[in-house]
């Protein structure tokens, strides 16, 4: 059972100042204890939320990360919808810029040379997590040292969608899909198993336009949402809110933020 953690925060900037100390934290304590910080990012507004004071922190060693993508259009990576050019715009540049950038063999993207076949891509993709984490785990699965996820309106994460079948995948690491609801349909994305191997996974939502999904989840335990089915099995689950999304919750769920 994970150990779950709701934190509510006045404004969008004291959202991304506590998300920087906490995902820094994490780096330091995987770095320490492992050599390396291995981190997955979803899109949409993640990354400018995650990377907003963290991609200034000087205490942050990013040449010891390993940077992969909770899951990916399947688009060139130029695209406007590639969540790794969204990344790229919000942190990697700027690592880059500042003589702190992670090296580019440590930065997994997909492979645009097959976005044309999302089967092959996703086949690829899994090679790639196969590459960095064989021999590392005692599972048969990766054991990421954070997983940063959105939450749509509509429940789903990752491109996990309600009464999808990628649902009930039980032994990829990474599937495809052609039939997203939401634009672009072809997609890659982790499964529930990887994402529940996971040492933490974070949350993050903001805006008044989350709040009813939150609650369903965190106080009505709406078990129909896919990302109410993210448990981590033995790591911790944290929620990063603003106070517009988690103005409906119940106070009982909502803790003080601190390392």
């Amino acid at each position: 059972m994970s150990l779950s953690k709701v934190y509510s925060f006045a404004t969008g900037e004291k959202l991304s100042e506590a998300l920087s100390e906490y995902v820094a934290h994490l780096s330091q304590e995987a770095i320490a204890r492992n050599g390396r910080f291995t981190v997955a990012f979803s899109g949409g507004s993640l990354p400018s939320t995650v990377c907003r004071f963290l991609k200034d922190n000087k205490e942050v060693d990013f040449s010891k990360w390993y940077v992969f993508w909770a899951d990916e259009r399947c688009v060139t990576l130029d695209n406007d919808e590639s969540n790794f050019k969204l990344l790229r715009k919000e942190l990697l540049d700027h690592l880059v810029q500042t003589d702190r950038g992670i090296p580019p063999e440590q930065v997994m993207q997909i492979n645009e040379d097959l976005v044309g076949d999302r089967n092959a891509a996703a086949e690829d993709y899994q090679e790639k997590l196969e590459s960095v984490f064989a021999g590392t785990t005692k599972t048969k699965f990766p054991d990421f040292d954070c997983i940063l996820l959105g939450i749509g309106p509509d429940g789903h994460t990752c491109s996990l969608f309600p009464n999808h079948p990628l649902l009930e995948e039980k032994s990829k690491w990474v599937a495809s899909l052609d039939d997203s609801p939401k634009e672009p349909p072809c997609r890659i994305t982790l499964t529930y198993p990887v994402l529940n191997h996971a040492s933490n996974v974070v949350f993050v939502a903001n805006g008044a336009g989350k709040r009813k999904t939150l609650k369903k989840i965190l106080d009505e335990k709406d078990t129909n949402l896919p990302a109410s089915h993210v448990a981590p099995i033995k790591g911790t689950l944290s929620w990063f809110l603003d106070d517009a999304a988690a103005k409906d919750l119940s106070d009982t769920n909502v803790s003080s933020f601190k390392l």
